[in-house]
């Protein structure tokens, strides 16, 4: 059965992704309340975790009233999620991709059409259908025939979906265009890694694409990491 709940844990805070809602959404959670997730997931009892943090923050000066209440919300709301239980804690990302910038690499005809059926596709599919459903369809894309995408294909690639996203009228940021990244590759034969993610300093929302372990065509401005990937769909080798 495909999980609801997704989450990523860095030591500045918890990204949740909630597939059950519309469009989904990602939702933060402070460093303490990372700290109670951790614990609590490690199958520390929640009630003894969250007076251990209560007596911590009290000798740091902290209200023990305000900080018990604060942590009992947080535990509830993760209880909420199903992510209070041993099996539900994710495993960490030992490696840091390198991040490429987006740059001007040459697109085939073959590329910039697939490219147009990718983003089409990938619009239609944010537009009418709730999360989990193309979760469903992404996972169908990247086991469709192929090989894994080389950096230099995965970039090609991307070039052919910016210009295809220039024509079109609408949004198309980061989660259209990496959607139809991922698409425009099944599409030519190639896999790619579609990632949601968050950041915590400061809290936002991103998504991305992978080959051989690189964050693909990156604005200057817009770099990944500390991003902490929370979802990916990728090949299931």
């Amino acid at each position: 059965m495909t999980p609801l709940v997704y989450a990523a844990v860095t030591a500045n805070g918890v990204a949740l992704v909630d597939v059950r809602r519309g469009r989904g959404s990602w939702h933060f959670l402070d460093p303490i309340g990372a700290e109670l997730w951790s614990k609590a997931a490690a199958g520390q009892a929640t009630d003894e975790v969250i007076e251990d943090l209560v007596h911590t923050w009290q000798l740091r000066g902290a209200d023990p009233g305000q900080v018990r209440a604060d942590l009992r919300r947080v535990a509830a709301e993760l209880d909420r999620a199903g992510l209070l239980v041993a099996a539900g804690r994710p495993a960490l990302r030992a490696d840091t991709p390198v991040v490429r910038l987006a740059g001007a690499v040459g697109a085939s005809m073959r590329d910039q059409i697939a490219a147009q059926f990718g983003l089409a596709l990938a619009l239609v599919l944010l537009r009418c259908l709730p999360i989990r459903f193309i979760l469903v369809a992404a996972r169908a894309a990247s086991r469709l025939p192929g090989r894994p995408a080389t950096i230099s294909d995965a970039e090609r690639l991307h070039t052919a979906v910016r210009r295809a996203t220039r024509a079109w009228p609408g949004r198309a940021a980061c989660l259209e265009e990496s959607l139809a990244l991922h698409l425009t590759a099944a599409l030519t034969g190639r896999r790619v890694r579609w990632v949601l993610g968050a950041s915590f300093v400061p809290r936002n929302a991103h998504a991305w694409v992978e080959a051989q372990d690189a964050i693909i065509g990156q604005d200057a401005a817009d770099r990944v990491w500390p991003y902490a990937a929370a979802l990916q769909v990728e090949h299931p080798n």
